[in-house]
């Protein structure tokens, strides 16, 4: 007789669903003030180890792209037996030839920028030296905390049981299913990077199809409110921080309804990379509810995981899954976008189409205001760092909304997706950006109409 099934479950078991669960939730889910700001205590650690480490992380982070470049010129000439026989190992350096070759630049534009070699373009820091120095030592630390301890969510039944529950909203509305709202959440308090690391290793898992995760990734790898609040105050807004995140909120959110209805997203296909049987898993059977479900399949989830050493070794996978595939591609990816944006009249170009749609909203200094909803692409930061040059308050309050909304750009989230497992590519990213900047940017002028 399946005693589980009317919910007669060891005391160990469920301590073993709720313990770590509980925790994993504390650490990337629930806000705290420290220092004045609202955060995370997993954004805390990865902060000890920024500031302690801060002077070495360029030259570390340099050196474990080097390693990357290494391993994968090895893998590529010898092929040697233990690199072959590791699944691990071989997924991580022996690559297709755009990875191979992105991985090369990364590691060029990371040794220009530390020993400051080559053209100042290359290595200033707008472009290279910025995402070495400023950009890289986050993620390094982030992907430090955050891949080690990502299994206290992902391992013991937390996105199970939220799953079962949240599945009858998150399916109608955002046609995801309801373990993806942790990965949201996560997002949204914590860091957009997080939210990637964990939505590629769901994929990965099987638990997501290829149209999940690409949706995921690029709709709800959220940033982050401590961010929002660096842009917001960059345009000498401050003082609107709220109605600023509730519009950007709310813009989010329509989008979030929309493009994963219209392609590329759409266009995704429903198949899993692995088969876990995952559709059947939605549906609760006979005799329970979406509680009881939900409980069950937490617990029987807790059950596979109670080795400590195999927690620690996949998350020790996953950290080095982070440092050294997608640290290259994200320094390659988003030192090429930094270029364009810093040397070229690329994304001035590009910009032209959006003044008079700006001048038919009635956008003040349309000009100007237009190459921000463009530029973005390359690095988040950079609309707002253009718009604080802005004199209308209107105008700036929209470039802030409008750059937060955009969510992909080419120096984290961008980069970072690229360089997962998760089947979205350079292409797929600039159409999103183009369509999120088109749903979000009519939202919020009106919004800004009121407001000013």
């Amino acid at each position: 007789m399946d005693n589980s099934k009317h919910g007669n479950y060891s005391t160990a078991s469920i301590l073993r669903f709720i313990i770590p669960s509980l925790i994993g939730s504390v650490l990337f889910m629930i806000p705290i003030s420290y220092n004045g700001e609202i955060t995370i205590p997993i954004a805390l650690f990865s902060g000890f180890i920024l500031n302690t480490l801060s002077d070495a992380l360029p030259t570390i982070t340099t050196v474990l792209i080097s390693i990357t470049v290494i391993g994968s010129v090895i893998t590529k000439l010898f092929q040697p037996s233990f690199i072959k026989k590791s699944s691990f190992l071989n997924t991580l350096f022996n690559v297709t030839p755009l990875w191979f070759v992105s991985r090369i630049l990364g590691m060029v534009f990371a040794i220009s920028a530390l020993f400051q070699i080559g053209p100042d373009w290359m290595w200033s820091d707008a472009t290279a030296g910025l995402l070495l120095y400023d950009l890289l030592p986050i993620l390094f630390s982030v992907f430090l905390f955050a891949g080690l301890l990502l299994p206290l969510l992902l391992d013991f039944g937390l996105l199970e049981f939220f799953g079962s529950l949240l599945t009858k909203i998150m399916r109608p509305i955002f046609k995801l299913p309801g373990r993806s709202s942790i990965d949201c959440i996560t997002s949204w308090l914590g860091d957009g990077s997080i939210g990637v690391l964990l939505t590629s290793k769901q994929y990965e898992d099987g638990h997501y199809t290829e149209r999940e995760a690409a949706v995921i990734a690029t709709t709800f790898s959220a940033v982050s409110i401590t961010f929002s609040l660096i842009i917001i105050a960059q345009v000498n807004l401050a003082h609107l921080f709220v109605p600023f995140y509730l519009t950007v909120s709310f813009a989010g959110v329509v989008a979030a309804i929309i493009i994963p209805r219209i392609p590329p997203l759409s266009r995704k296909s429903d198949t899993y990379l692995v088969d876990n049987n995952q559709g059947s898993s939605e549906q609760v059977p006979k005799g329970y509810t979406s509680l009881t479900w939900g409980f069950k399949q937490a617990i029987e989830q807790a059950d596979k995981n109670s080795s400590i050493r195999e927690f620690f070794k996949s998350g020790i996978k996953n950290v080095l899954d982070m440092w050294l595939g997608v640290t290259p591609i994200v320094m390659a990816f988003g030192t090429l976008a930094l270029i364009i944006a810093e040397f070229t009249p690329v994304f001035q170009w590009l910009g032209v189409p959006f003044i008079p749609l700006l001048k038919l909203l009635r956008v003040p200094e349309a000009d100007l205001a237009a190459q921000t909803l463009v530029v973005g692409f390359a690095d988040m930061f950079l609309p707002s760092v253009i718009a604080s040059k802005i004199t209308s308050e209107l105008t700036r309050f929209v470039v802030a909304c409008v750059s937060v909304t955009q969510l992909i750009y080419m120096s984290e989230v961008g980069g970072l997706i690229l360089g997962s497992k998760i089947p979205v590519s350079i292409k797929d990213l600039a159409i999103i950006f183009i369509q999120r900047t088109l749903v979000t940017l009519p939202i919020v002028v009106l919004i800004a109409h009121i407001i000013f």
